[in-house]
């Protein structure tokens, strides 16, 4: 790919730039097609479903840059789709592995067992990476990247419900910086899954899905664009001085890249990433920028949509997860990343509409959770918030069992805000666990920034809200879960002090609204254009998916259908 059409995507965003493709020296631009002729005699169903999910984007996103999106990015799933405005996260904690498998399976993780991104195998104590599969081999790489799968998932996905229901003609693929965003949602029997290897700057997968990346993914790989647009820098899109939707550039509260000396704006990538890595592509606005080429080369590679069969493309954009822990919610940074994406989004939908006629294809865009406020900036302005010291938490509290059991580290961590007990020892030692529990129980509640600490195994008599109980319910996995579930105050996070200013930038994984309220809209064949106002839930989205293509509902799921979005 030229370098001029390089820039005309990062700064111009000209649908051509994300649909070109290279192949024998020469680019190819889909520039019209056929309307598409149903049979009188076949179901009608979209030509290609995709979803869109982007990691960390709080539902408030679509409305805080509202007067600065263009009008065929966001404002056009607006205007012309379907938006369900108080879509909530089912459960706790809210993580992007739970939450791309939530989306698709339209179950929770007590049933689909994806409890985290990592936890803890009950049974051994054993961590687990939630795509973590040793039995494959990486494929388009010699790094270990690729050594990951869907096996940690127990349930089905849409996708998989898809392929079942046409005899396995579908295709289905998955694309996502992260390989758990690309997996969990492709489900177990896609045709490919891709990610992207930091160690290569490659797209890759695992012999799980092959033995060998097609050949439009070698060439792909051959056009090295993660290095290209590195080499471009990161300059605001605006002059600084007109993102009034964030804070001015270079405060106290954002992280700022390795090798800089401020948080600001622009980032000279181009000599950052000879030292980082081509890793760095993740925390700027070009990785939202590569994934949607990837994107559109696999719809040309598999020539999506162009079967006698509905194909599903599985596409989550992680760069704003990225940015978002970087910087926190309140930085210039994410408020351009947000305005380049809306662009990027306008290309893209305009690119399908040339590749398969307007109203022949059906998207939805939703995210795995949200994002929380800098816990520094919500003091400085009056609001109660803090950090909790997961780590410092744990010391004290084994400190506290092996003075009254005489045995050491009975806790092995509280990752997921859950307790994670040695289960071993505990049996080995014939320790009275309901008397454990109940000793941190107590120890827990007298910590600053807890307000419950719940035995997860009779969260349903719990003196707890009921919206509490119901999520925490959702959210064990008795295979995979710690047995207490700890829930902090409002405004606070897992995370470590950074002086006096605090810690700078943001995370999730909480129950408040800030980590659960995520946007959902539809927009495209067989959806009605609106909004709504009524409470629908993020394992809503499969089902509604499912009824939309007339197809089974994932084997796990407890969503229903969302009537009001189907023609």
């Amino acid at each position: 790919m030229k370098i001029k059409h390089l820039l005309l995507l990062s700064f111009a965003f000209i649908a051509v730039s994300v649909s070109a493709q290279k192949k024998k020296g020469k680019i190819h631009t889909i520039v019209d097609v056929a309307p598409r002729v149903i049979p009188d005699n076949s179901l009608p169903r979209p030509k290609l479903v995709v979803g869109i999910v982007v990691d960390q984007m709080r539902w408030d996103y679509l409305y805080r840059f509202y007067d600065r999106y263009q009008s065929n990015g966001f404002k056009r799933l607006l205007n012309e789709g379907f938006s369900c405005d108080n879509t909530q996260v089912d459960y706790i904690p809210t993580f992007t592995g739970p939450g791309h498998t939530c989306i698709y399976t339209g179950s929770v993780p007590a049933i689909h067992g994806i409890a985290g991104n990592d936890f803890i195998i009950q049974a051994t104590g054993k961590p687990m990476y939630c795509a973590e599969d040793t039995t494959v081999k990486t494929v388009g790489s010699t790094s270990k990247a690729g050594e990951m799968s869907p096996r940690n998932l127990l349930t089905t996905t849409v996708t998989d419900e898809l392929r079942l229901a046409t005899n396995f003609r579908s295709k289905v693929i998955g694309i996502a910086l992260k390989d758990r965003g690309g997996i969990l949602p492709a489900g177990h029997t896609a045709n490919a899954a891709y990610w992207f290897d930091d160690k290569t700057g490659n797209w890759i997968t695992s012999t799980y899905y092959m033995k060998e990346l097609p050949q439009w993914v070698k060439d792909f790989n051959d056009q090295k664009l993660a290095e290209t647009y590195l080499k471009l820098d990161w300059n605001p899109l605006y002059p600084i001085d007109t993102y009034v939707q964030t804070l001015p550039d270079n405060t106290k509260y954002e992280g700022k890249f390795k090798g800089t000396d401020s948080p600001t704006l622009p980032v000279k990538t181009s000599a950052l990433y000879k030292n980082s890595g081509l890793g760095l592509i993740r925390s700027t606005p070009y990785g939202n920028t590569i994934s949607l080429d990837m994107a559109v080369a696999a719809i040309n590679g598999e020539q999506l949509g162009q079967h006698d069969v509905t194909d599903f493309l599985a596409l989550s954009l992680s760069t704003p997860d990225y940015v978002g822990h970087q910087f926190g919610i309140n930085a210039v940074e994410i408020e351009d990343i947000y305005l380049r994406l809306d662009r990027e989004l306008a290309s893209f939908f305009t690119y399908l509409d040339a590749k398969l006629g307007k109203g022949n294809y059906t998207v939805f865009l939703t995210a795995d959770h949200g994002a929380a406020h800098n816990t520094a900036f919500l003091n400085d302005h009056g609001i109660p918030a803090d950090v909790w010291d997961d780590g410092a938490v744990k010391d004290s509290l084994n400190k506290f069992l092996t003075s009254k059991y005489k045995i050491e580290k009975l806790v092995i961590g509280l990752a997921n805000y859950q307790v994670n007990f040695d289960n071993a020892t505990i049996k080995y030692a014939r320790l009275n666990e309901d008397a454990l529990i109940n000793d941190c129980i107590e120890f827990l509640q007298k910590q600053r920034g807890i307000a419950f600490a719940v035995d997860m195994r009779h969260a349903q008599t719990a003196s707890i809200p009921e919206e509490l109980r119901t999520r925490i319910v959702n959210g064990y996995s008795i295979e995979h879960s710690g047995v207490i579930q700890i829930i902090l105050k409002p405004g606070w996070f897992t995370g470590h002090g950074s002086g006096d200013s605090g810690p700078t930038g943001t995370t999730h994984g909480t129950w408040n609204p800030y980590d659960t309220h995520i946007p959902l809209v539809f927009m495209g064949w067989g959806i009605q254009h609106g909004h709504l106002n009524r409470e629908t839930h993020m394992t809503d989205i499969a089902p509604t998916v499912a009824a939309l293509l007339h197809i089974q509902a994932p084997n796990g799921n407890i969503g229903k259908p969302i009537s009001e979005v189907l023609k």
